[in-house]
């Protein structure tokens, strides 16, 4: 109560209202730590939407999109002007719905890099060789490898002479963290051999 007598409120939390405000964290929070399959369709949708609509309960828009368009890939792929037939779905929220969207299809259309996997000796000398066998100096490269031995980054780490490249473990270890590597191979190149013999040394 102020004091001429009126009733006052207190302003609504950025968030949105208090009743949402603490629905919306523990979805994030489920989210975050147990990842896309612990939530359904429409608390997805709802998710996409909470930057846009900030001070709505927004399960029922939610359940509505999917009721209307039938499924979660539909409701983000519909026309924006069958999403602004919805009631209460502003064009901030269908710009929000159509960059999931083209997210998604950028995402479908790009081609993953292959790694290599180097599951045994012999593939790593020829992979090596391919790298590094004709190389006119001395390069000591490290093979970062992850847990199923795929490569996951192949490094110069020094360069030298034409015999001679310095070495420093305290760096090929950094970097092995860093990439979260769970292997390395570590390897260097006799360019000094004669022309034609050249080899490579895992």
């Amino acid at each position: 109560m102020s004091g001429d007598g009126k009733t006052s409120t207190s302003p609504e939390p950025e968030d949105g209202a208090p009743h949402y405000h603490g629905h919306r964290e523990r979805l994030r929070q489920r989210f975050r730590e147990a990842g896309s399959e612990a939530v359904t369709d429409y608390e997805l949708l709802e998710l996409v939407l909470f930057r846009a609509l900030r001070r709505r309960d927004l399960k029922p828009l939610a359940k509505q999109l999917l009721a209307t368009f039938g499924s979660f890939a539909e409701a983000l792929s519909a026309p924006r002007e069958r999403l602004a037939e919805i009631k209460g779905l502003g064009e901030g929220a269908i710009t929000d719905l159509k960059i999931v969207h083209a997210a998604a299809n950028r995402l479908l259309r790009g081609q993953v890099k292959k790694r290599p996997v180097l599951s045994s000796w012999s593939h790593v000398l020829d992979y090596c060789r391919t790298a590094m066998a004709f190389e006119n100096k001395e390069q000591f490269r490290v093979l970062f490898l992850d847990k199923r031995n795929a490569l996951i980054a192949d490094e110069v780490q020094q360069t030298g002479t034409v015999d001679h490249t310095p070495v420093y473990p305290r760096e090929v270890v950094k970097r092995a963290l860093e990439l979260s590597a769970t292997a390395i191979v570590l390897v260097h190149n006799h360019p000094t051999r004669a022309l034609g013999s050249r080899s490579v040394t895992p």
